[in-house]
């Protein structure tokens, strides 16, 4: 079963269009990694299925829903949760509070209560640090708790924009063990990473932009093995943007 849809999406900022006749699809039970050098576009790619950025034509469908160019509340209401780049947690709050604000209003407390326990299952780690603020967290910690906040969602699709930028090198394998424990569980992630070797390996399948374009779509044990993509997009190598054009 198709999650996501995404059609000849162009979108930008104001009238400039960073993405143009973007196409990609998320399965069931899928990890896809969306990868390419920066300014490819990927990041405005997260925030255009968000709805924090303006789509000028093409079309995204959420299930069966046609949600192109909702209200960022309205696509989270469905059950579309996001973990931004930077600014992902409220580092004045501890972590219970940042935790308790994903709870929807009015929920009876033992339901509250319940919903967090479940999201301890998969962090047990910041149990000790419920009640410690945010901002005393290390960069690893941090982003386990930006994951552990979109998880209280119960999300249906989960998207991740750079999950191992504010990390330290010793905690990237385990982010990327996190992901995939969460995707065993069934909830389906579309991948956003510059460390395209660690995405695609973990990967179903493989979106390369270049330019705001599709440059390449293939399964991720492909693109991994393909030399002119390790050379190109991997750090294996470097070639001039003119020659790629």
């Amino acid at each position: 079963m198709t999650v996501l849809q995404v059609s000849n999406l162009t979108a930008g900022y104001g009238d400039s269009a960073i993405l143009k006749d973007v196409n990609l699809h998320v399965d069931s039970g899928e990890i896809v990694a969306v990868v390419g050098p920066n300014g490819a576009g990927k990041s405005t790619l997260l925030k255009a299925l968000l709805g924090l950025v303006k789509v000028h034509s093409g079309k995204i469908t959420f299930m069966t829903q046609d949600i192109t160019a909702w209200a960022p509340e309205s696509v989270v209401r469905v059950g579309i949760a996001y973990v931004p780049q930077v600014a992902n947690v409220f580092p004045a709050l501890s972590v219970r509070e940042n935790l308790a604000l994903m709870l929807p209003r009015r929920m009876p407390r033992g339901e509250a209560q319940a919903r967090l326990e479940e999201v301890m299952t998969f962090f047990p780690s910041l149990r000790p640090r419920l009640a410690m603020r945010a901002k005393v967290l290390s960069g690893g910690e941090r982003q386990m708790l930006a994951l552990a906040r979109a998880l209280v969602l119960r999300p249906s699709l989960l998207l991740l924009d750079e999950p191992t930028a504010a990390v330290a090198p010793r905690v990237v394998a385990s982010v990327f063990q996190k992901i995939v424990e969460i995707n065993s569980t069934g909830i389906p992630l579309l991948l956003v990473e510059q460390n395209a070797r660690r995405a695609l390996a973990c990967s179903t399948r493989g979106y390369v932009l270049e330019g705001g374009r599709n440059a390449i779509t293939a399964p991720a044990s492909e693109l991994l093995k393909d030399p002119e993509v390790a050379r190109l997009y991997l750090g294996a190598g470097t070639m001039k943007r003119a020659d790629r054009l």
